[in-house]
């Protein structure tokens, strides 16, 4: 009986947050704005979560919508991508010294200037997956809400003002078609994209892959395209579902938020954000001008926001999914695999 009260409960939060949201994208989209289907809901479950209005995420679905994107990246993944990757290699190159430096400016200033613990300032400073961060980050005894409000106000902030700016500074618009229509798509590309989301999303789970909502699908959906069974990427309504789950995400996760979280933790994170904007900019000057990527590529690609956000305004402004991606694949895996090792590192020369 209690469990059929929570789940009633819950229904009716999700219920809640799906009018919200959806009367947030008819807003954004009667105003005009830029991607009213990502910004419409992420601004409507933002004002409602500092709110402390009832609402509550998609749980799986919104796990779902985020292999919509993973196919859509594999689909990018063609005989031509390998030809560019010697081209990438230089500019993959600074990746690692990106990270780097991240960790060395982020860390101290997470721990000395807002008194951070250890373990909470080092995954904080770590420009991984959200909830990767978060598990690593309370597996090492650091606070995973605080980690779990940074990296949200990160991922955040960068969305928000990574089109303006993209906009501004680029010239580059946000109008790129995002897909064909479903009625123009083959039937049977869209019943193999399916299998790869649900292959690739369930299977990476099993063999415990980290982000495999978005890199199961994208493996499988690569190794379709490669195939040449695959050749166009979702359709533009399911890229649109995703933009929408993906909004509501971002905004709950801001529910809860005290008084006190927001003074703290949330300007930390924001303090946080100006200083990657620094070093991201420096390092997309440099790809720039040094001529290994084009400037609206290499500023989305070294931009240090979710991957599943920067894939979509890779989407959206008609960049190079293929060069976005490989370097933001190549931050997530250093990170996620070399996080804990340095992270276990320090712990050893905290106790010795």
């Amino acid at each position: 009986m209690l469990a059929s009260l929570d789940f009633s409960q819950a229904s009716r939060r999700r219920a809640l947050t799906l009018i919200l949201a959806s009367a947030g994208t008819g807003l954004f989209w009667w105003l005009g704005l830029p991607l009213p289907f990502l910004f419409g809901p992420m601004a409507a479950c933002l004002v409602a979560a500092l709110s402390h209005v009832p609402i509550k995420g998609f749980g799986q679905v919104s796990v779902a919508a985020r292999t919509i994107l993973g196919v859509a990246v594999g689909a990018s993944i063609t005989p031509a991508l390998f030809h560019q990757l010697p081209q990438m290699a230089l500019s993959v190159a600074l990746v690692p010294v990106f990270i780097a430096l991240i960790g060395l400016i982020g860390v101290p200033f997470f721990r000395h200037v807002w008194g951070f613990d250890v373990p909470t300032a080092f995954y904080a400073a770590m420009p991984g997956g959200l909830q990767d961060m978060v598990i690593f980050g309370a597996e090492a005894g650091g606070d995973p809400r605080a980690l779990s409000l940074i990296h949200a106000t990160r991922v955040l902030i960068i969305v928000t003002l990574a089109p303006a700016f993209l906009t501004l500074a680029y010239g580059a618009g946000l109008t790129n078609p995002i897909g064909a229509p479903m009625v123009e798509l083959p039937p049977g590309e869209m019943v193999l994209m399916v299998a790869a989301a649900l292959i690739g999303w369930k299977g990476g789970e099993r063999i415990g892959l980290f982000g495999a909502s978005i890199l199961g699908p994208m493996i499988v959906t690569a190794v379709l395209s490669l195939s040449g069974l695959i050749h166009t990427r979702p359709p533009a309504e399911a890229i649109l579902a995703a933009q929408f789950f993906i909004g509501c995400g971002i905004g709950v996760h801001f529910l809860g938020v005290t008084w006190g979280e927001l003074t703290r933790v949330v300007l930390a994170g924001i303090a946080y954000v100006l200083v990657l904007a620094i070093l991201a900019a420096g390092f997309t000057a440099f790809v720039t001008a040094a001529g290994l990527g084009e400037p609206v590529e290499a500023f989305l690609a070294f931009a240090p926001g979710g991957q599943a956000e920067m894939t979509v305004l890779a989407i959206v402004t008609g960049a190079d999914l293929g060069f976005v991606i490989t370097h933001h694949l190549t931050r997530i895996v250093l990170v996620i695999v070399g996080a804990p090792l340095v992270a276990s590192f320090i712990a050893r020369r905290r106790k010795g």
